[in-house]
């Protein structure tokens, strides 16, 4: 895969910070949004952007670390989740519904056999999940360019049947921790400061997770202590199947001119990857909530973005970026719906 998105055409750039300025307001008065209407204006190529048959991804994949105790709860809740996703009993599901977003379920390496099934994509890489980076990489490296083509293969698809804007889930037990190492290595922030709790660890799993973690880092003496470096080593090492996908995911949205909506901490590993491969990425990524895991203001502050909202959550599944939706949309609408000073006969400031 030889991801390489282009920016956003410039050409738009001042025309689309004119309209912003020039609507019934006084400058800037509608702060974020008017950053986030500018984006979602310069993404799209376009004065009047639309953002049609928004979608969620939710990746899920399974992590052979997880058996190691680095969870609160056991593997089997991977598969357990993604049959709840398909039963539309989940947070994601609920807010999904909410907001008039289609959900995509993906297996992308769950250890477990699901059959054939109407609502789940299957682009499982390898039928036991990854191996454990605990003795050595988590993935080949091609397996690492299976799940990155995977990825990209189904977001063509649905920029081929009209979506225009996506975010992003996971689910897979064990991926805080990946995540967490992705972190580590991809921003040279303190392991200790980018392990959180994950699924609701107690003090003494949580020192148990570091210090397993770290365990991980001593044996791969490779690891290059760069973080502007290659990330597919560093991907393969210790990345998921779920979080692969995704980074492969993303950057295809990116090529298509897609806005990407990009959830929290596993989410923003992927995000990391895909910023490291092709910077111009974050042209098209809106960054949606900060996570309440601790290592998610590294990645934010790494790749110099701020999230739109501050809500404490931790879920996962996608959740920050459902939730984040009506704020892009109402963005989109006041570029293209709101009146300006001229159109409205209003007077400007003196």
């Amino acid at each position: 895969m030889n991801p390489n998105p282009c920016s956003p055409d410039p050409r738009f750039d001042a025309a689309l910070r004119a309209k912003i300025d020039a609507k019934t307001k006084p400058l800037g008065a509608l702060g974020r949004l008017e950053t986030l209407a500018w984006q979602i204006g310069r993404v799209r190529g376009s004065l009047t952007p639309s953002l049609n048959h928004p979608h969620i991804v939710v990746f899920a994949g399974d992590h052979g670390a997880a058996k190691a105790g680095i969870s609160a709860f056991p593997q089997d809740v991977t598969w357990q989740m993604v049959e709840n996703f398909l039963a539309g009993g989940a947070a994601i599901n609920v807010f999904a519904r909410a907001n008039g977003i289609e959900l995509v379920i993906v297996d992308a390496g769950v250890a477990h056999d699901f059959g054939a099934r109407p609502n789940l994509v299957n682009a499982k890489v390898g039928t036991g999940g990854t191996a454990s980076y605990l003795s050595g990489a988590a993935m080949t490296a091609a397996e690492c360019e299976v799940a990155l083509a995977r990825g990209a293969a189904l977001v063509e698809e649905l920029a081929a049947a009209g979506c225009e804007v996506i975010g992003f889930g996971e689910m897979g037990i064990g991926n805080t921790a990946s995540a967490a190492l992705l972190t580590h290595c991809l921003t040279d922030t303190p392991l200790a400061a980018c392990v959180g709790r994950g699924t609701g660890l107690d003090d003494a799993g949580l020192a148990r997770k570091q210090a397993l973690l770290q365990q991980a880092l001593d044996i791969w003496p490779a690891r290059s202590n760069d973080p502007l470096a290659d990330p597919l080593p560093v991907l393969t090492r210790y990345g998921g199947f779920e979080i692969a996908m995704m980074a492969g995911a993303m950057l295809a949205a990116a090529q298509q001119k897609m806005l990407v909506l990009v959830d929290g901490f596993i989410c923003g590993s992927a995000a990391l990857v895909a910023a490291r491969l092709a910077p111009a990425f974050l042209d098209y990524a809106v960054f949606c909530h900060a996570s309440a895991e601790a290592g998610h203001r590294a990645q934010l502050a790494a790749l110099g973005v701020e999230p739109l909202v501050s809500l404490d959550l931790r879920l996962g599944e996608g959740t920050g970026a459902a939730l984040a939706w009506p704020l892009v949309r109402a963005a989109g609408a006041f570029l293209n719906e709101m009146a300006s000073f001229e159109s409205a006969g209003v007077s400007e400031k003196l």
